[in-house]
């Protein structure tokens, strides 16, 4: 089974049950912080550790109480639009029936389409999906990606399905999500999350395909799809890439770095990474790449340290060949996993699950700065005590945006029908060679060698542009969530919420209220 997932609904046969707020409701006139207005608080003394939604909510009510955008706006891009439930059945091999639930989140309709991924899991729930909807909303709006939030999830343990079974319940949830318009190019969009991947998201087009044979922007129903039926180069490693843009952006910022006691720069830092999955891996290959030093990766069942550091690939092929880092040559196997991260090191990536570091090991986390590879790693009550210490938190809705921007690019794609780079690659080889012949006739011995001739005449394909466009992307919002913690003196988080909310308000205030 692939990793990677976002959204889901819950279809029929047994029950369906849709809420929604609207997308433009209240707009109010009087403009105070968030704590004149009537938004639902979260206290953190009321409970030890709040849920992801509650942390969530917590982040999204300290930002908001820093702007000054009416109540009624405020609530509107706080709450989930709609939110569908479904439950529909599917015959097994053996021919028994099993009912099977599902959801899709719709968070926000400021910009359509609704975009976010489609998770497998048999732990899911409405509050999660939720959460993970509202978070993908203030993602796109932190990296300037024109769409509302949305997810997915098929709430099954896909270990208990062979590979037939799975196929007919991710195209029945797909045949859902159409019979109630809830999936399309200009509508919602799904991608891969945990526990799917390329494979399901073929299962998904070509489902939609089959329903919407007349549609011609049909490949764009769904990203993340195998490159052969209109994914895009790069995507795989996109979200790991744009965490390691990212880290290497905000560590090249000298006072946010003396801040956390670090010498400016991305080369010699001690990284730990929490997860060898896709996200871990790209973000730890990457970041070795720049110049980091890789001390210790952990996985569910084990962890490896080396203070001299670990090749990330050796270790990637050893796991996946063995499924444990147990017997890996040239580090200290720890076989529980969770305290690789309280070991000391310059910049921690969780980029496993939800809710690691919570109030329990908070305290004993000695990284100086946290990188969130993953949706939301860090509970509220844990930020907060992190951020008291002067630990350097990179937010998820920023780091892990990489995965939603090359989406973007692989809708874009669809939507236009050609492959990046197809109308200009040997356009700027051509150029290139005309002047590097001119240059060489008229500084005569000039004469490079094929390898070097290659390098420099060489155009652009569509991974090149991929990977050009991910980073002007990370780079621009990293400076722009800076920026904005300098001004409004607060700490990253609260910068990126307060860039994304400040986004998605002009939406609604220049567009108004309709009707």
């Amino acid at each position: 089974m692939t990793q990677n997932v976002d959204d889901v609904a819950r279809s029929e046969t047994c029950s369906q049950h849709v809420t929604g707020t609207g997308s433009n409701t209240g707009n109010g006139t009087s403009h105070s912080t968030i704590s004149a207005t009537k938004i639902e608080s979260h206290s953190l003394e009321a409970r030890s550790e709040p849920t992801f939604l509650e942390s969530v909510a917590v982040f999204f009510d300290k930002a908001a109480s820093l702007t000054t955008h009416s109540s009624g706006l405020l609530e509107n891009i706080k709450k989930c639009n709609n939110m569908l439930e479904l439950s529909f059945p599917i015959k097994k091999s053996n021919g028994e029936i099993e009912v099977i639930k599902a959801f899709r989140a719709q968070h926000s309709h400021h910009r359509t389409p609704c975009k976010g991924g489609i998770r497998i899991s048999p732990h899911v729930d409405t509050e999660e999906v939720k959460a993970l909807a509202q978070l993908m909303t203030y993602k796109c709006a932190v990296v300037s990606v024109p769409y509302g939030g949305a997810k997915g999830a098929i709430k099954i343990d896909p270990k208990k399905f062979n590979e037939l079974e799975l196929e007919n319940i991710v195209r029945r949830y797909t045949v859902e999500l159409c019979r109630r318009n809830c999936i399309g190019p200009g509508i919602d969009v799904p991608a891969p999350d945990y526990g799917t991947g390329p494979r399901e998201m073929a299962w998904i087009k070509d489902t939609y395909k089959a329903l919407n044979p007349n549609d011609i922007d049909k490949d764009a129903c769904v990203t993340g799809k195998p490159t052969q039926l209109g994914g895009i180069h790069g995507r795989t490693s996109a979200t790991g890439l744009g965490v390691a843009f990212g880290i290497r952006e905000f560590l090249s910022y000298p006072d946010l770095m003396e801040h956390a006691g670090l010498s400016a720069g991305i080369s010699g830092k001690r990284v730990i990474v929490q997860g060898l999955g896709n996200v871990g891996y790209w973000s730890a290959k990457f970041l070795q790449d720049f110049g980091a030093v890789i001390v210790c990766i952990a996985e569910y069942n084990g962890a490896i340290y080396s203070p001299s550091g670990i090749d990330v690939e050796a270790a990637h092929v050893h796991r996946k060949k063995h499924s444990t880092f147990a017997g890996f040559a040239g580090a200290t196997f720890i076989a529980n996993a969770l305290e690789a991260l309280e070991l000391e090191c310059d910049v921690l990536v969780p980029a496993a699950l939800e809710q690691q570091i919570t109030t329990s090991n908070a305290a004993r986390i000695r990284a100086k700065v946290i990188a969130e590879g993953a949706n939301g790693p860090v509970t509220a009550t844990a930020h907060a005590m992190l951020v008291s210490r002067g630990v350097v938190v990179i937010p998820d809705l920023l780091l892990n945006a990489g995965g939603v921007t090359v989406s973007y690019f692989e809708w874009l794609k669809n939507l236009s029908h050609v492959r990046f780079g197809r109308l200009t690659k040997r356009f700027e080889e051509h150029g290139k060679e005309a002047l590097l012949r001119a240059m060489e006739s008229k500084l005569g011995g000039l004469s490079l060698d094929r390898r070097e001739r290659e390098l420099l005449v060489h155009g652009a394909d569509e991974e090149d542009l991929v990977r050009s466009g991910l980073e002007d992307t990370m780079v621009k919002a990293c400076k722009e969530v800076y920026k904005t913690s300098l001004n409004k003196k607060c700490d990253l988080r609260t910068a990126a919420y307060i860039v994304a909310i400040d986004k998605i308000a002009r939406d609604y205030i220049e567009s108004g209220i309709f009707p």
